[in-house]
């Protein structure tokens, strides 16, 4: 089994060695591994640290783009790219803790999907405030359970893949799209840390209007959602 760990960065130079060693030292748990890393059209020198970070540890690539898309886009152009059976996502900013990584995949022996959750968040008092508001709103449209979507660090089946919309904001709703297409998904405590390098992309006010119209975006797509025939209802001649 291959596990491909993907991670979209944006501007994080200082964190793709470290990170990158972080996850290398995986290779032991995860025979397979291969770590993808997506430079979302980075301003600063992320392409040239990833280029570093691929000469130093042979299961390490990179790709990208000129200009920046968003998260979806190089969240969904990683998945693509990558050659795993298991796809796991990561953030970039070195909060999420890889170390997770291996017991996530290995939760999927009775799932389809493992969305971790930050049982203990290292982040400001607003933005766990604002966190846990967004959750519970989203939730209530969603119906999908999960506590905290905004957790990147998920480990899925790469069939579910075929599940995720090429649309703006889908990785805010990602086990809301797999749940709708009758996969099984399962939460896990994960690590969180602090941010120690680079600067946040995101506040609570800057990432509202979008989730909103993102949340909208759902709803729509599940309102003309035609689910797979069942099989024992098809008929061929």
């Amino acid at each position: 089994m291959q596990v491909s760990v993907v991670v979209p960065v944006y501007n994080e130079q200082e964190n793709i060695l470290p990170l990158a060693e972080e996850l290398d030292r995986l290779s032991g748990q995860l025979p397979g591994l291969e770590v993808v890393f997506v430079d979302d059209g980075s301003r600063d020198e992320t392409w040239c640290r990833i280029q570093e970070a691929a000469a130093r540890h042979p299961r390490v690539r990179g790709v990208g783009y000129s200009r920046n898309r968003g998260q979806s886009f190089a969240m969904l152009f990683g998945l693509h790219e990558a050659k795993g059976d298991v796809l796991v996502t990561i953030d970039g900013d070195m909060q999420n803790n890889p170390a997770d990584i291996p017991r996530l995949v290995a939760e999927l022996a009775g799932a389809d999907v493992v969305c971790g959750y930050r049982a203990k968040r290292k982040d400001t008092w607003a933005r766990r405030i604002g966190s846990r508001l967004a959750n519970r709103i989203r939730n209530q449209f969603t119906h999908d359970g999960i506590r905290d979507t905004g957790c990147s660090l998920k480990a899925f089946r790469r069939a579910c893949v075929a599940d995720l919309p090429p649309v703006e904001g889908v990785h805010r709703f990602m086990p809301a799209y797999f749940k709708l297409n009758g996969r099984v998904v399962k939460e896990a405590a994960v690590d969180h840390r602090p941010r120690l390098r680079g600067q946040s992309k995101y506040t609570n006010l800057k990432r509202l209007p979008r989730t909103t119209f993102d949340l909208l975006g759902f709803i729509w797509y599940r309102r003309r959602y035609l689910p797979p025939l069942p099989e024992n209802e098809a008929r061929r001649l």
